[in-house]
């Protein structure tokens, strides 16, 4: 149970700029409402989309590698079918895959909670899988993690007491 604790701390930790706590994931409101927040999101990264003929969705499709038709039809809030197209648009536009899935209505906040923290068994997570899930594979910062979650696992007071350092 430790474990899997530290594993989502780390994990927002990671995600998350010193001194502010994640955003939560808002669902949209319906394919206008993907439409009008892609916008929005296209703008705060610089491309202009006030015309026909700005260039930004010209711009944003060679950038991101979608096809021009593919970019008008996501600023439409048309929702593709194949959910690549929404990981290559997370990609470029620097959001989590997740909040996009979320925001496109393939999964409800609920639905994206159930996936990100199940419900276990009973069964313990090891230090090995919480560094599996916390994308920690280099081998060096692998071994730091581990060795750590393996002594404080040691050090953890049964009786669930904080021990103060002698």
């Amino acid at each position: 149970m430790f474990i899997q604790g530290l594993t989502r701390y780390i994990s927002t930790m990671k995600k998350s700029k010193p001194g502010t706590t994640p955003a939560p994931v808002h669902a949209s409101t319906g394919p206008a409402g993907f439409g009008d927040w892609l916008t929005q999101r296209l703008a705060d990264l610089g491309y202009n989309l006030s015309g026909q003929r700005s260039g930004g969705r010209s711009a944003f499709a060679e950038a991101s590698g979608l096809s021009p038709s593919t970019v008008t039809r996501l600023l439409r809030g048309e929702m593709p079918t194949d959910t690549r197209i929404l990981r290559t648009l997370a990609e470029a536009i620097r959001v989590p895959y997740p909040e996009v899935l979320v925001r496109a209505g393939v999964l409800t906040p609920d639905e994206l909670a159930a996936v990100q923290r199940p419900v276990t068994t009973g069964d313990r997570l090891t230090p090995e899988q919480a560094a599996d899930d916390l994308g920690i594979y280099d081998p060096a910062e692998r071994k730091v993690f581990v060795n750590m979650a393996h002594t404080l696992r040691r050090t953890a007071p049964d009786d669930g007491e904080q021990q103060l350092a002698e």
